[in-house]
């Protein structure tokens, strides 16, 4: 039977919930938090239920699962409390504790594929291999019969030591173009497990040669290890050496690069040294394979199941946490990384993620403090730069500059190391050394091809200068056409504008940025500087008194300066040197102006 990877993800979605409850406003448009449609019934526990949707609002969902666990205790009997209450407690990984209510749910309610699917992932990881069998059995959905059957059915009968019975099984997957791919990398892998190495080579080659499989990360680790330990090394250093680096991280793949060209056979260890192992690379298929935005809940439970089957799978930890992060549950995603080894490959790269996690929380000492652990015997220029970031975010722009130095002698690509030399250009700005400043960005700038935000960045400095003021200009219109968007790019366009005397174009740009950027002090300060000269003077002072109220990161925010203005406004005009005929020219070239200059010429 085909079915289309959509079709499939429509059908799983079934038994995923909605569980990233941000409150954005983007996403609070339509909210359908857990078990908000779960009404308490008399002889429920009301206080443990309105304690866990507390809990649920806040993210904190292991707390949550535990006063819903009360509250399903108070009043066993409500199916759709049952239902919901395992599902969360897949989505934390507590699948021993969801399989003891999804028994309960198919008493119930003989048709629930997933909680089938739960049971079955129990009795694989407590070694009962043909009581999952036959709990797999019971699926009478065929995204499960023809998809996850197979692939868990498989690893059972590799449980049970046949291996012939596990490939006739998995066959089925050959014949379904979209996971051919899929049939291939758990057929080389139980083949491998059965120490059949020639079928599994051919398996593997598959995979390689076909220009329509892809290799994800998972699959080039599996087949690196399999050529390390039949003495193929130059195959596995080929793969790897081959391999997108977008879609590993450099480092990661560095580190593998690394340990591949370090490694002899005889040292090697199987990936795959148990059937539960195999069961957890099948449960993270079925999760890479749903990994997008419409059922982004089914690659949540999937990957947590595979966890479950493999607590050492650090590969599904990062997909794991890379979903969290992207829930905004940054401790959460910080908690599964510190459980992943120092011996692990991907190890450097959870802990940069972590760092990350940190610094978007706001707690800079503690990513300071861990970047720097990581900084002793370092190549991975990575670790240096996201240290100079949190230097500079911490207002210790002469200490950034030391490591901004440290990732130039360390990064590979020299030729695209421009992002480099543009922090270090802002730190050197930030710490009053212009003349480093100016060299650092140009030579970012040079080397990027004038991307946007160098071309801002510098514009915007010369501008404040006063210097190179038509180059400026044009600089900012370059950049403001690639990112339009950008609130920091709007508000370096109408802050030109504005003190090149064009205040009503300049109003528009500031409002736009202010729009993006309500938060920015910096933005707010000029938004009120031009409101002053449109005649808005009562909104003048509300954006400057705004920009007095607003935390500054820039250090550009003069406070005297704006209560000097809340006193008495300005009361000169801005008086900047330029080249109207240069001006003019560029602001033909802006989107808005342009067209209106067509409309005019019809």
């Amino acid at each position: 039977m085909k079915m289309a990877r959509w079709t499939l993800g429509a059908v799983l979605a079934g038994a995923a919930i909605f569980i990233s409850c941000t409150y954005t406003e983007k996403k609070a448009e339509n909210p359908q938090p857990i078990v908000a449609d779960v009404a308490p019934t008399p002889n429920q526990s009301y206080g443990a239920y309105l304690a866990a949707r507390v809990a649920h609002l806040r993210r904190d969902f292991d707390r949550a699962s535990d006063y819903y666990i009360k509250a399903a205790q108070a009043d066993p009997d409500n199916k759709e409390l049952i239902s919901r209450l395992y599902l969360l407690l897949v989505f934390q990984s507590r699948v021993d504790e969801a399989a003891t209510y999804a028994r309960q749910i198919v008493k119930q309610e003989r048709s629930n594929n997933f909680a089938y699917t739960v049971i079955a992932v129990q009795n694989m990881h407590n070694g009962q291999y043909q009581d999952s069998i036959d709990a797999t059995k019971k699926f009478d959905n065929p995204a499960y019969q023809n998809f996850i059957a197979p692939l868990l059915n498989a690893w059972n009968y590799v449980g049970l030591n046949d291996p012939d019975k596990a490939l006739k099984v998995l066959a089925p997957l050959k014949k379904e173009d979209g996971f051919r791919a899929i049939y291939h990398f758990h057929a080389g892998m139980i083949n491998d497990y059965f120490n059949r190495s020639r079928e599994a080579q051919k398996n593997y080659e598959v995979l390689i040669n076909e220009e329509t499989m892809e290799l994800s990360l998972r699959t080039l680790q599996v087949i690196a290890n399999f050529y390390l330990r039949t003495d193929q090394k130059d195959k596995a250093e080929a793969l790897v050496s081959g391999f997108d680096q977008e879609k590993a991280g450099a480092g990661i793949l560095a580190e593998y690069a690394e340990r591949i060209h370090k490694a002899t056979p005889q040292t090697v260890k199987r990936l795959i040294t148990t059937p539960n192992e195999g069961a957890a690379e099948a449960l993270f298929s079925i999760a890479a394979t749903f990994r997008y935005d419409e059922v982004i809940d089914v690659a949540h439970m999937f990957t947590s199941l595979a966890i479950y089957q493999n607590p050492d799978y650090d590969l599904a930890k990062l997909l794991l946490a890379d979903i969290l992060e992207n829930r905004e549950m940054y401790t959460a995603a910080n908690a599964l990384y510190d459980t992943i080894s120092r011996v692990s490959p991907v190890y450097d790269a959870a802990q940069l993620k972590k760092a990350d996690n940190l610094i978007k929380e706001q707690d800079y000492d503690s990513a300071e403090l861990l970047l720097k652990s990581m900084t002793l015997g370092q190549t991975n220029s990575q670790i240096f730069l996201d240290l100079g970031d949190v230097l500079r975010m911490k207002n210790n722009p002469e200490e950034a500059v030391k490591y901004y130095k440290a990732a130039l002698r360390t990064a590979e690509d020299k030729e695209n190391s421009w992002v480099l030399y543009y922090a270090m250009g802002i730190a050197y700005e930030q710490s009053g050394e212009w003349n480093q400043a100016e060299k650092a960005l140009l030579k970012a700038l040079e080397l990027s091809q004038n991307h946007y935000m160098v071309l801002n960045y510098l514009g915007y400095s010369w501008l404040k200068q006063k210097h190179n003021i038509d180059k400026a200009f044009t600089m900012i219109v370059n950049a403001y056409n690639q990112a339009p968007e950008d609130a920091n790019i709007s508000d370096s366009l109408g802050w030109a504008l504005y003190n090149f005397g064009y205040y009503g174009m300049a109003e528009k740009y500031l409002e736009k940025a202010a729009d993006a950027a309500p938060a920015n002090a910096v933005i707010s300060e000029h938004l009120g500087d031009v409101y002053w000269f449109t005649g808005r003077q009562n909104e003048a002072r509300f954006q400057w008194q705004h920009a007095l109220d607003l935390k500054d990161d820039s250090g550009e925010v003069d406070r005297r300066q704006i209560q000097a203005k809340l006193a008495g406004g300005i009361a000169q005009e801005p008086s900047y040197a330029f080249d109207k005929e240069i001006v003019e020219a560029q602001l033909k070239n802006l989107p808005s102006v342009r067209q209106s200059v067509d409309r005019n010429k019809k």
